[in-house]
């Protein structure tokens, strides 16, 4: 990506307040709230003194978001199948939705954002996400429940691929630590949503459709604080979105062996990641477990990337060679998955910690993205490329389990290839891993 394409990531390039400025005068770069806050304040008033703040809730409030549109349907789904007549092979086909709709919005973000800035397409990925939510339970048929869901699944997928972006134009210096932050709501979110929407239901009447749509409220609130980034358009792309920065070389993505090996950890732990949130309550619930405990065991773990999500990142940040965190989050997912295939009821609460673990590394990729390139530019097609490539390849996990519980009556081949993937997944993320750069490899 050229240099006028890392000049429009925001609404405007803004003043020059970049790590490079400073260290032109001499002082060490100081990139965060704190240093952000003053040129922001300048240029943009009392809300702007608060601005890297407000983005900082911005941020968190967005991760939020990202995942109890998907999360919140898992404990649920035995209801949804039966109200709207769905066999098993099309509720795969259903979780499936999450990959492909991440596949084919999140190539378009890059564009979009180069044309109205990031804020401006995360705030409109709140509100689709608001919108789709809210409509899902009420469109009628699988096939609106679909198309409300890839509306939902639409702001989901830009909003994914903006946010190491945003965290690289605003807190260069701190990529690890806000990384972790990041990633430590998304997992809040993801494991609220699993665990309260079953209870959220009973409380307002036992209706699945209410159920759902509450989460709808959460996304309106988190459109709330880039509005307020967006009207400060001055200094919307960020201390690090420097217009005046030399023309850095163009990057051929598809060139790059880290790059492809990012894009195949991301894919093959974003299939374990849905499988799980789509089927595990199912595999609990067939083993004999309740509906409600089945959806506390996926809060479980979803809840375990709560404290692991926000020092996994910084852990990752300073080491040379990310491959044995991923080594040992892969080993945990066997483990789990052996529990599972072994004793899913009896041992369900450990099985449950393990694939928790194991689903971290999901911020493994996102900190890994941000440190395989030297520029926000670099960032920005690489996360674009790791995320569009990883969703496809993901796509076909889910539905091929609702294939084989349909064709084998049980859960034995359906955790046998979850367990199968997880080796691959090893192997690349040792590979993407290594201490490299995309621009130096291509």
């Amino acid at each position: 990506m050229a240099d006028e394409d890392l000049a429009t990531l925001g609404p405007a390039a803004g003043p020059r307040t970049t790590s490079t400025a400073l260290r032109s005068e001499g002082a060490e770069p100081q990139v965060g709230p704190g240093a952000a806050a003053a040129e922001s304040g300048r240029a943009g008033g009392a809300v702007g003194r608060w601005l890297p703040w407000i983005v900082t809730a911005g941020i968190v409030l967005a991760a939020l978001n990202l995942r109890p549109a998907i999360t919140s349907l898992g404990p649920l789904m035995a209801e949804v199948r039966a109200s709207l007549g769905m066999s098993a092979s099309v509720a795969g086909l259903l979780t499936s939705v999450p990959a492909m709709c991440f596949a084919a919005f999140g190539i378009a973000a890059p564009r979009l954002a180069r044309r109205w800035g990031p804020g401006a397409i995360v705030c409109a990925g709140m509100a689709a996400i608001a919108v789709g939510v809210a409509l899902r339970p009420f469109a009628g048929g699988t096939g609106g429940f679909l198309a409300a869901s890839a509306l939902a699944l639409a702001g989901i997928a830009v909003s994914n691929v903006l946010m190491p972006v945003v965290i690289k134009n605003w807190f260069p210096d701190r990529v690890g630590p806000m990384t972790g932050l990041y990633s430590m709501a998304l997992a809040l979110g993801t494991s609220l949503a699993a665990a309260l929407t079953v209870p959220i239901t009973e409380g307002l009447g036992g209706s699945w459709r209410i159920g759902l749509a509450v989460w709808a409220a959460l996304a309106a609130v988190a459109a709330l604080p880039w509005l307020a980034v967006l009207r400060q358009r001055g200094v919307a792309a960020g201390p690090a979105a420097d217009s005046d920065r030399p023309e850095e070389a163009p990057v051929r993505i598809t060139s790059s062996p880290t790059a492809w090996a990012l894009a195949v950890f991301f894919g093959l732990q974003a299939t374990a990641a849905y499988i799980t949130m789509g089927w595990m309550p199912q595999i609990f619930r067939d083993a004999g477990v309740s509906a409600g405990t089945a959806g506390v065991l996926l809060a479980v773990t979803m809840a375990m990337g709560v404290p692991l999500s926000f020092v996994l990142p910084r852990l990752a940040s300073r080491m040379r060679h990310q491959g044995p965190l991923a080594v040992a989050l892969g080993l945990c997912g066997l483990a789990g998955y052996a529990g599972l295939w072994l004793a899913p009821a009896a041992g369900a609460w450990a099985w449950a910690l393990l694939m928790g673990v194991s689903n971290c590394a999901f911020p493994l990729a996102l900190t890994m993205i941000g440190m395989r390139s030297t520029s926000s530019a670099g960032v920005v097609k690489l996360s674009a490329f790791a995320q569009s490539v990883g969703y496809l390849i993901s796509i076909p996990g889910p539905q091929l389990v609702g294939t084989l519980y349909d064709h084998s009556g049980g859960w034995g081949l359906p955790i046998a290839l979850m367990a199968g993937l997880m080796v691959p997944q090893i192997a690349v993320g040792v590979l993407a891993g290594r201490d490299r750069r995309i621009e130096d490899e291509a």
